[in-house]
C-alpha cells in the first residue's frame, strides 16, 4: 500500500531478506537471533499430536492474564500483533483515528483498508523523536503509538503516554518490543487505571515465532468483546496457543529478562562502533532503547545497496512516514555479527 506521499506502508523488514536476500546476514528483521530456543521448539512440537482437535485457547488466555495480573476477560489472543491492528480498524467505531509516526506502518495500513481517513502526528528528529502530547489533536478518538517505537527505538515515559487518554478516546499502545527493555520499564501492560487503554503484545520478536503468528491484546472487557466478534472462529492455531502459554510462564519471563540485558549490552557495542562514523556524517536517533537502532547518513540508499553486495541486509527507512531515503534501521545482533557489519559499513561508506 503506497500512500499519496509515496510511503509504502506494506514494506517490512522481511522484504530485505526474501528471494535474493536469503543468504545475507540479517540486520533488517527485528526478531531475536538464535530463536526459538530448543525447549520452546520441543514444547511446540509436542502439541502437534493434538492437531485433530479444534484449538482451545482457554489455558493460554489464562496464562497471559496471570502474567500481567489481569482477569481473563481483559485478554484476547491474536495471530500476531498485526491481526490486532486489523481487528481494531474493523471493529471500533471511530471518526478521527490518529497514528503517531514514525512507527510500525501496519496500524495505518489496516485503518486505511477499513475505510478510515487517518491523521498523522509526525515526531521530529530535532526533538529526538520524543512524543509531544500537545501535537495529538484533542478530537482524535483513536490514537496509536509504539513503545519502544519501531523504527526510532525511542522509549516514551509511560506517564506521558497515559496522559493521552481522554473520555471517548481509544489509546492503542504497541508494546511489541517492550520485553526487550530491561525491567520493561515504562510498560502500560497490566494497567487498568487508564481509560480507553489497549495494549498490544507480540511473542514473535523475542521468541523467534514470526512464522507461527501469536500475540495478544490487553483491554477493557467490552473492547475485548468487540474485537473478538470481528475475529474468525479459531483464529489462533493449537501450536501457537501452546507457544503462548509457554512464553508467558515464569521460566520464559526470566529468560526474556536475561535476554533484554544482553540486548542492551549488544546495543551499546553497536552504538560505540557507529560512533566512529560520526565525522563521516552518520547520526543515530535516540537514545536507543529497543533491539534496533535508527541511523541517518547521506547516500543511505547507495550504502544499503553496497552492504547487500558485501553480504548484509539492513532495513530501509523511507517507507516510514516522517523519514526519507537518508535513514536505515539496524537490528541489534551479537558482537561478532556487529563487528563484521561495522567493517562492511566502513567499506560501503568509503566506496
Amino acid at each position: 500500500m503506497r500512500t499519496e506521499d509515496g510511503h509504502d506502508l506494506r514494506h517490512h523488514g522481511d522484504a530485505e531478506v526474501r528471494d535474493d536476500g536469503g543468504s545475507l546476514v540479517d540486520l533488517a528483521v527485528n526478531v531475536r537471533a538464535d530463536t526459538p530456543p530448543v525447549w520452546l521448539r520441543e514444547h511446540i512440537a509436542a502439541s502437534l499430536g493434538g492437531l485433530a482437535a479444534y484449538p482451545d485457547g482457554r489455558a493460554a488466555r489464562a496464562a497471559v492474564a496471570a502474567r500481567h495480573g489481569l482477569p481473563v476477560e481483559r485478554v484476547l489472543l491474536t495471530a500476531g500483533a498485526a491481526e490486532a491492528f486489523v481487528l481494531l480498524a474493523r471493529a471500533l467505531k471511530v471518526r478521527r483515528p490518529v497514528v503517531v509516526h514514525p512507527q510500525f506502518t501496519e496500524p495505518e495500513a489496516a485503518l486505511r483498508d477499513a475505510g478510515h481517513t487517518v491523521g498523522r502526528v509526525l515526531l521530529r528528529e530535532e526533538d529526538g523523536f520524543r512524543l509531544d502530547p500537545a501535537a495529538v489533536p484533542e478530537d482524535a478518538d483513536l490514537v496509536v503509538i509504539g513503545n519502544p517505537t519501531n523504527p526510532t527505538s525511542v522509549l516514551h515515559p509511560a506517564d506521558v503516554i497515559a496522559g493521552l487518554a481522554r473520555p471517548g478516546r481509544v489509546l492503542v499502545v504497541d508494546e511489541a518490543f517492550m520485553d526487550a527493555v530491561p525491567g520493561e520499564r515504562e510498560a502500560l501492560a497490566g494497567r487498568v487505571d487508564v481509560p480507553g487503554l489497549v495494549v498490544l503484545r507480540s511473542l514473535t520478536k523475542t521468541w523467534g515465532l514470526a512464522g507461527l503468528r501469536i500475540g495478544y491484546v490487553l483491554a477493557a472487557p467490552e473492547t475485548v468483546e468487540d474485537l473478538q466478534r470481528a475475529q474468525p472462529l479459531w483464529p489462533v492455531s493449537s501450536p501457537a496457543l501452546a507457544a503462548a502459554e509457554a512464553c508467558v510462564g515464569p521460566r520464559a519471563v526470566a529468560e526474556a529478562a536475561h535476554a533484554a540485558h544482553r540486548i542492551a549490552a549488544d546495543r551499546a557495542h553497536l552504538l560505540a562502533g557507529l560512533a566512529r562514523f560520526t565525522p563521516a556524517g552518520l547520526r543515530v536517533a535516540g537514545p536507543s532503547q529497543g533491539p534496533f537502532v535508527l541511523v541517518r547518513l547521506e547516500r543511505a540508499f547507495a550504502v544499503r545497496r553496497r552492504l547487500r553486495e558485501l553480504g548484509y541486509a539492513v532495513r530501509r527507512g523511507d517507507t516510514f512516514p516522517g523519514l526519507d531515503q537518508q535513514w536505515l534501521r539496524l537490528a541489534v545482533r551479537d558482537r561478532g555479527t556487529t563487528d563484521g557489519f561495522l567493517r562492511a559499513l566502513e567499506r560501503a561508506m568509503t566506496d
